[in-house]
């Protein structure tokens, strides 16, 4: 923190929506450098909402503590030393300082990703040979449920599902990949159409969803489900109306995409949707592509 120079840097995105109501929900951040401390202040952001994106405090602290442990060039312990130069603010009762009662569970998958997308924008101005522009800024969820027809038992399928990393001065993005505020890893196919009663007939690379730049963000991934028996699935994910920004004169990312194929027909979906699948109907999941960086 010492090394950067004094001043004040502030970013604004948006959740899309809350599952419930159409409507953007800010997330705005303003870090003030003096000296060897930071002020990271989230007080602008929007109050919390009716739907589940709502972060409780941890969730932020957490956000914070993943960018500024990263810029750290070094091997230092992870420890809540690292926290004690930076001061965060929020309001209680704002969306990334939620109070009880309210939904919480997209919180941790949703807006924990866009948090890191505003810490990373405000610190581009200072860091620009560091900072990534965004990548894909959505963990995609999936749930799937129903009944497996081959013992008649119950069953639960969760994953997330990675997309394209923001490209930077020096790299292009990776594509297909896991990043940020994810911590879980790819499910094999092999592995899933063993133990669930649907297989994965499409799971490939999204050709050019990457913002193009001097570097070119990651691309995003293709995943088609066929469910072998009647299902309900729950679809949580972002990045569906606003792409992931380039920086520096490189172009945002493309937006990512959920259709339903019911009954023979293509329905391209909201980003967070539930839906009655009948046996023989799919889902299409088409992730965000990172932004590109600096001027083609």
């Amino acid at each position: 923190i010492e090394s950067l120079p004094d001043g004040k840097y502030s970013f604004t995105d948006y959740i899309e929506d809350d599952g419930i109501k159409n409507k953007d929900i800010k997330i705005s951040v303003n870090i003030e450098i003096k000296e060897d401390k930071a002020v990271v202040d989230f007080s602008k952001s929007d109050f919390q909402v009716e739907g589940s994106v709502n972060a409780v405090k941890a969730i932020t602290t957490s956000a914070v503590f993943y960018v500024f442990r990263s810029l750290i060039n070094q091997n230092i312990p992870t420890n809540a030393g690292c926290l004690r130069p930076i001061e965060i603010i929020t309001k209680e009762g704002t969306v990334v300082n939620a109070k009880f009662p309210s939904a919480v569970s997209a919180g941790n998958v949703e807006t924990s990703q866009r948090i890191v997308d505003v810490l990373l924008g405000a610190l581009s101005e200072v860091l620009p040979d560091k900072i990534p522009a965004a990548s894909q800024g959505t963990m995609n969820n999936i749930t799937v449920g129903g009944i497996n027809p081959e013992n008649n038992e119950p069953f639960t399928y969760y994953e997330t599902i990675g997309g394209g990393m923001g490209a930077s001065a020096k790299n292009d993005g990776e594509s297909a990949v896991q990043s940020h505020m994810t911590n879980t890893l790819n499910t094999p196919v092999e592995a899933l159409e063993f133990e669930y009663p649907f297989l994965i007939e499409k799971y490939k690379i999204r050709e050019n969803s990457g913002g193009k730049g001097l570097k070119s963000g990651g691309n995003g991934i293709v995943r088609e489900y066929k469910f072998l028996t009647d299902v309900e699935i729950t679809v949580i994910s972002e990045r569906r109306k606003i792409p992931p920004y380039g920086l520096f004169g490189g172009s945002p990312g493309e937006t990512g995409k959920n259709y339903i194929i019911k009954n023979g027909k293509k329905i391209e979906k909201e980003g967070k949707f539930s839906e009655k699948l009948s046996k023989g109907d799919k889902l299409i999941i088409e992730t965000p592509g990172g932004g590109g960086f600096g001027n083609p």
